[in-house]
């Protein structure tokens, strides 16, 4: 069984939700399970969150989906800040060779949906993680009017996630827990 973590930071719930599909995405495939949880000093405003992530929970991880609310084009405070406690595992090279990939939401359509992805990603790669995407062969990339990006799942907007976003957000889970059982394989 593959552990997938999927750790994210929410603050009005639509990176929650978001979340949720990716988990589902993942436990859809036989083989992999995955775990929610929130970055220290997350205030969401709804209490709708997972449990607080341990240091050890990133370590023993198979693979990693981060998500952030996008604020300014970038990851959340709370997120980086978490990030930055990470230097004890890269020296040791505890996520080397293990699949990673992001997701976010903003409130408007130019946000900085895709810097914030781009920017998620940086930090993966300094800790030697393969990155992955969302492929064009997921059909709702190419129909999608509100989020969702080749760089992984996103939400745009104010309102709830839309059914088309939760759907892309669902196939990246799935294909990380797929990749990620085939490079344990």
């Amino acid at each position: 069984m593959v552990d997938i973590l999927v750790l994210y930071c929410s603050q009005d719930g639509s990176v929650h939700k978001l979340a949720q599909q990716i988990a589902r995405g993942v436990n859809s495939v036989t083989g992999a399970e995955a775990k929610l949880r929130t970055v220290p000093n997350n205030k969401p405003k709804n209490n709708l969150f997972a449990p607080e992530i341990k240091l050890s929970e990133i370590e023993e991880c198979d693979g990693l989906a981060l998500g952030s609310p996008t604020h300014f084009g970038n990851m959340s405070g709370a997120m980086k800040n978490f990030i930055d406690e990470l230097t004890p595992l890269w020296f040791k090279g505890s996520l080397e060779t293990k699949v990673g990939t992001v997701f976010t939401s903003s409130h408007s359509l130019h946000g900085g949906n895709e810097a914030t992805l781009l920017s998620m990603q940086i930090p993966l790669q300094h800790l030697g993680m393969m990155i992955m995407g969302v492929p064009y062969s997921v059909k709702e990339l190419n129909i999608t009017k509100d989020g969702g990006t080749p760089y992984g799942a996103s939400h745009v907007g104010d309102q709830a996630v839309t059914p088309v976003e939760e759907k892309i957000a669902y196939a990246q889970g799935k294909r990380l827990a797929e990749l990620t059982i085939k490079i344990r394989s």
